[in-house]
C-alpha cells in the first residue's frame, strides 16, 4: 500500500504535537505553581532584593546577610530564613516544622468555617479567656490595628478586637457617609461586619472608632475570586496591597519557630 503524504495530514500532526507539547508545559507550570513561595515580611539589608509579596519560583535560592529576616510561604507552611546565609526553596524547607501546615490552612480557613466560629459568639462566655495577640483567621479584620484587608466574602466579613473580657463598642464609618454602632459581648473577640447598614466596597476606606484608643483606618479589598491554594492566596493579598494580612502570616511563622 502507498501511504501518500499530503498537507492535511501533515497539519494533523503538527496539531497533535503542538497539543502535546502544550499539556506538557501546562503539567509543567502546574508543579512549579504549587512549590513556589511568597514573601510575607522581610526586615534586614536585603529587604529591596525579597520584598513582601515577591512570589518566588520553585527551587530559587535565597541569599541573605547578615541581619536578614525573610519569611516566606509555600505549600508546606511558612517559615522565617535568617541570614547570613543560602536558603533553597524546594518545598522541603519547613518540614522541620509540625503542624505548620495545618496551623496554616486553619489560619486562612475562610466561608463556613468564618460563620461557624462567628455564631459562637452570641453564646455567653464559659470562663475567662486568655487574649491572643493577634486573629486566629487571616480573613478577620483587626480593628486595633487597621490596614488594608482582602476580602473573600462580603457576607461573611468579620471583625476582631483583642481586648475580649469585657463588653466593648465601636463606631465603624464609611466614607461614602454610612456608619453603625457595634457592641462586642463579654468574652467575645468576633463581630460580624454590618454590612446591612456599611456595604463592603472594594477599594472602600472605613474608620473605626472606640473609647479606647485612636481612631483606625481600615481599606477593604473584595477579590473576584479567592485560590485554593494558599501560597496563590497570599500572591493575591500582595498584589492588592493587603500587608496586614501577609503580616498576620508571617507572626504566625514567628510563633511556630520560637515554639509559642
Amino acid at each position: 500500500m502507498c501511504l501518500v503524504d499530503t498537507p492535511r495530514k501533515r497539519q494533523g500532526g503538527v496539531r497533535t504535537f503542538a497539543a502535546g507539547m502544550a499539556a506538557l508545559a501546562g503539567v509543567m507550570l502546574a508543579g512549579s505553581a504549587v512549590a513556589q513561595s511568597v514573601v510575607v515580611r522581610s526586615t534586614g539589608p536585603s529587604a529591596a532584593t525579597y520584598p513582601q509579596g515577591r512570589k518566588l519560583a520553585a527551587n530559587a535560592s535565597v541569599v541573605l546577610k547578615a541581619g536578614d529576616h525573610v519569611t516566606v510561604l509555600d505549600k508546606a507552611g511558612t517559615r522565617v530564613l535568617s541570614g547570613p546565609g543560602t536558603f533553597t526553596l524546594n518545598g522541603a524547607v519547613n518540614r522541620d516544622q509540625s503542624g505548620g501546615g495545618t496551623a496554616l490552612a486553619a489560619m486562612m480557613t475562610r466561608g463556613a468555617g468564618a460563620r461557624t466560629r462567628t455564631g459562637a459568639v452570641r453564646g455567653a462566655p464559659t470562663g475567662p479567656v486568655a487574649a491572643p495577640s493577634g486573629p486566629e483567621n487571616v480573613w478577620y479584620i483587626d480593628v486595633s490595628k487597621g490596614g488594608t484587608y482582602c476580602v473573600a466574602d462580603p457576607a461573611t466579613l468579620v471583625l476582631w478586637r483583642p481586648e475580649r473580657t469585657d463588653e466593648g463598642t465601636g463606631k465603624l464609618l464609611s466614607q461614602d457617609g454610612s456608619m453603625a454602632d457595634l457592641t462586642w459581648r463579654a468574652g467575645s473577640a468576633l463581630k460580624v461586619w454590618p454590612a446591612a447598614t456599611v456595604p463592603v466596597v472594594d477599594g472602600q476606606t472605613y474608620t473605626f472608632s472606640n473609647a479606647v484608643g485612636k481612631p483606625v483606618k481600615i481599606r477593604t479589598m473584595v477579590l473576584p475570586s479567592v485560590p485554593e491554594d494558599e501560597v496563590e492566596v497570599a500572591a493575591a493579598m500582595a498584589a492588592k496591597g493587603c500587608n496586614a494580612q501577609l503580616d498576620l502570616l508571617a507572626n504566625l511563622a514567628s510563633a511556630e519557630q520560637s515554639g509559642g
